[in-house]
């Protein structure tokens, strides 16, 4: 059977549409990769510590540099005060019963004479320890990981405007998800069928 000519305009009509595949399978894959990282990060920075009873907060000042610096999610676990030991970051709050809270390093460890454990800290990028040392009735829990720059996006989630945005932002890379796993599943049923009735 002889083959059918590809006239000039046709060739020129797919030279032309051929970046703008190369494009659309780009961005495609660019927001599929940005999706993945996204429910990744929710995944350890929402649902792990749901899951396991841990605490999250968001460093704002300078004085864990260069191991937490501003910005940085930490997930603090409920710790017993028996098993804390010097070296450990924990997060305390500065007044027992009080939301306001402190992520420092545990500098030293005391115990009075009714077993009563009693903790210095001091932020790493402190030049001297804390004011007051540390009941074990204060503290949080230890640090158990922590996520780069995802604490200023937890604060900016806080506010009202903030709020919003994350939500719509968070709906739209959820909706995407779906119609592109639905895009893609109809396209390899096509497939099938168009090599099934060849």
């Amino acid at each position: 059977m002889p083959e059918l000519a590809v006239s000039p305009r046709h060739q020129a009509t797919k030279a032309r549409l051929r970046p703008r595949k190369i494009f659309a399978s780009i961005g495609a894959s660019a927001v599929s990769g940005l999706l993945v990282v996204v429910l990744v990060i929710g995944f350890f920075a929402l649902c792990v510590p749901a899951f396991t009873g841990s605490l999250s907060y968001a460093i704002l000042t300078s004085s864990m540099e260069p191991s937490l610096p501003p910005g940085t999610f930490v997930v603090v676990q409920p710790t017993p005060a028996d098993a804390l030991r010097v070296g450990d970051i924990v997060t305390y709050q500065l007044v027992s019963g009080k939301p306001a809270v402190v992520t420092h390093r545990i500098t030293a460890v005391s115990v009075d004479s009714a077993g009563s454990r009693a903790f210095t800290t001091r932020g790493d990028n402190n030049a001297v320890a804390d004011a007051k040392p540390v009941r074990a009735e204060q503290i949080k829990g230890r640090v158990w990981y922590a996520i780069p720059y995802l604490g200023w996006v937890s604060t900016f989630r806080s506010t009202i405007v903030g709020g919003a945005i994350i939500s719509m932002i968070g709906w739209l890379l959820l909706v995407y998800g779906l119609v592109h796993v639905s895009f893609v599943a109809v396209t390899k049923h096509r497939r099938r069928t168009l090599q099934r009735s060849d």
